[in-house]
């Protein structure tokens, strides 16, 4: 017994890690919640996408329900979800602010000028520091804000028309109804 100890305990180790990392991989990551929820977005000032002498800051966020996409070109997800964020954008129901991320403003400025621009204004994140305070795992991720500036969900994936129509319009009214 005492010569299989010093063996046991590491394949005993080796087998919880297996475990954990098992359990790791079921999880789904656009499920992850965001410890920011209910809780004020965080501050930032950063140049426009379109004009870098225009300033845009979270007072942008401030006085109604808006959208925060983090995007950027090198992204094939921010692909496959544009489509949807330009037909979010055509009803109108809330502005879309982008947040470009750690991204090449030029192509980033090409990019909007070829596929259409969801955007009502559009901040430069060059080198990551805003997304870092916003808890950004990676691109594309949708945040809802509320009136008061207050980040009411989150959401890490290519945004579909069916998680905006289950996840987002339902707390968009919500939140227009208790304000």
């Amino acid at each position: 017994m005492r010569r299989s100890l010093p063996y046991l305990l590491p394949a005993c180790l080796f087998a919880g890690l297996l475990w954990l990392f098992a359990g790791g991989l079921q999880r789904d990551p656009s499920t992850i919640e965001s410890p920011l929820i209910g809780r004020p977005a965080p501050s930032f000032d950063l140049p426009s996408l379109k004009d870098p002498a225009v300033r845009v800051s979270d007072a942008a966020l401030r006085g109604q329900v808006s959208v925060v996409n983090v995007w950027a070109t090198w992204c094939t997800g921010c692909r496959q979800e544009h489509s949807t964020l330009l037909a979010i954008a055509a009803q109108n129901e809330v502005p879309i602010i982008g947040l470009n991320w750690k991204d090449d403003t030029e192509l980033a400025r090409r990019w909007l000028a070829e596929l259409g621009d969801p955007y009502r204004i559009t901040a430069v994140d060059a080198d990551g520091r805003v997304a870092i305070d916003w808890g950004v795992y990676g691109a594309p991720e949708t945040y809802l804000v509320g009136a008061d500036g207050t980040i009411l969900h989150k959401h890490i994936a290519p945004l579909t028309g069916a998680i905006w129509e289950q996840d987002f319009l339902p707390r968009i009214r919500a939140a227009r109804e208790s304000s």
